[in-house]
């Protein structure tokens, strides 16, 4: 990891160099991985609100759009700092070096972190979030280096969504048959991707003696369906592609012209994705622990929508911004500014609270984080809201040392 400094302010925040930065991306990351910490640390997974759980199987809800979108907007900031890095001399060897260590150093803290604090092979996660971000990061960053065409790299994303549609919907799954014809379409079990991650699963126990799936026969972030994650984020480099016109422009009434233009196309580009996600969904249902071609095509395009309205708020607004936008986009742009650092503090303090074992008045024992949510939010009994409230305050408390670091100026990367 490696931290960097730069002499930001809450208005500076707003006004990053334009050859390197756009400010709605960075807004709506920071509320992106908000929204990640709070459907992934309710105080109660028996009582949560419909929308802050995923689906159980296919459909969606609004947490299934949170992971989608982070590697949409991480296509969409790669575009900028690969342009930043080529402005510097660099040439397509150590940028392609760069891609390779970033997504290296990422896979090793994600290993780390599945490890922390036990450091117990047997408690290991091969797969997980942070792992399925530097494979994406690594195969849309070399086909980044090599081209930024947005017709190449559409073309190469609907190859991969292809590709998977086909995987998915005609190749026998070994020991159960086609899907469609001897096995459900889709089935929760019997799936090529199920199959593939137990295999995989499998090698790692033998060879490290590592822990099971994260379920018991597949996992939401597993090996095959990080394909269609790669054609994700490479839709979010088209995005980038896009603004990147506006960013690099000169300020003046060009620039205003540019990006308009950019964001009405970024909602046009929505409300395509939006339809024809819903309507290849006729077919092949928008399912997010498959990450099924449906499913990128849809949250492609709320992203999009959402990238849009963003970009209306924030992007050339001429400063200083009045006080209530400032104390609006504050929060977001603090996450934004350590999106990695944000989650991986989340999952250690989690995993902490979860090792800690502290003594029952009856001789029992409990986790801290069971003691601290039972006594203090739900002394009266757990429900939806009260598993919320412990959420929010849980997001709350991970700012703190984000808010700390933006104030001293650090910024960690991976």
């Amino acid at each position: 990891m490696a931290t960097t400094t730069m002499p930001l302010q809450v208005e500076e925040l707003t006004s990053y160099a334009p050859s390197t930065r756009v400010t709605s991306v960075d807004m709506l990351r920071g509320l992106t991985v908000a929204m990640m910490l709070l459907v992934n640390d309710p105080g109660d997974w028996e009582h949560i609100f419909r929308q802050l759980n995923h689906a159980e199987w296919n459909g969606w809800t609004l947490t299934d759009l949170v992971f989608p979108t982070f590697l949409f907007l991480m296509g969409a900031a790669m575009v900028f700092s690969m342009n930043a890095r080529t402005s510097r001399g660099e040439s397509w060897k150590t940028q392609s070096g760069h891609v390779v260590l970033r997504s290296a150093k990422i896979f090793a803290l994600s290993i780390a972190i599945s490890l922390f604090p036990l450091m117990q092979w047997n408690s290991m996660r091969f797969y997980g979030v942070l792992t399925r971000i530097a494979l994406c990061y690594l195969v849309a960053g070399l086909v980044l280096v090599a081209t930024q065409r947005a017709a190449v790299v559409i073309a190469t994303a609907a190859g991969m969504l292809a590709i998977y549609w086909a995987l998915l919907c005609w190749v026998p799954v070994p020991g159960a048959g086609v899907p469609g014809r001897d096995i459900p379409l889709l089935d929760e079990v019997r799936n090529l991707t199920a199959w593939v991650d137990r295999g995989v699963v499998a090698w790692t126990q033998h060879w490290l003696h590592t822990g099971a799936l994260f379920k018991d026969t597949s996992d939401p972030e597993g090996l095959l369906s990080t394909l269609p994650a790669v054609a994700s984020t490479l839709l979010g480099s088209v995005a980038g592609t896009a603004m990147r016109r506006f960013a690099t422009a000169k300020p003046g009434e060009k620039q205003r012209s540019l990006m308009h233009r950019v964001q009405i196309w970024l909602a046009c580009a929505g409300v395509a994705g939006v339809g024809l996600g819903e309507l290849w969904s006729i077919w092949l249902p928008v399912n997010k622990n498959l990450w099924t071609p449906s499913f990128v095509v849809l949250m492609a395009g709320w992203t999009s929508l959402l990238l849009a309205g963003c970009s209306w708020l924030v992007d050339g607004r001429e400063q200083p911004w009045p006080r209530w936008l400032r104390v609006v986009t504050w929060p977001w742009l603090v996450f934004g500014a350590n999106a990695i650092t944000a989650f991986v503090f989340s999952e250690a303090f989690v995993k902490l609270m979860l090792a800690i074992k502290v003594p029952g008045a009856e001789g029992d024992q409990n986790t801290l984080w069971d003691r601290v949510y039972y006594r203090v939010f739900a002394h009266s009994g757990s429900t939806e809201w009260t598993s919320l409230a412990f959420a929010l305050t849980f997001v709350g408390f991970c700012f703190l040392p984000l808010w700390w670091m933006w104030r001293k100026k650090i910024f960690w990367r991976a």
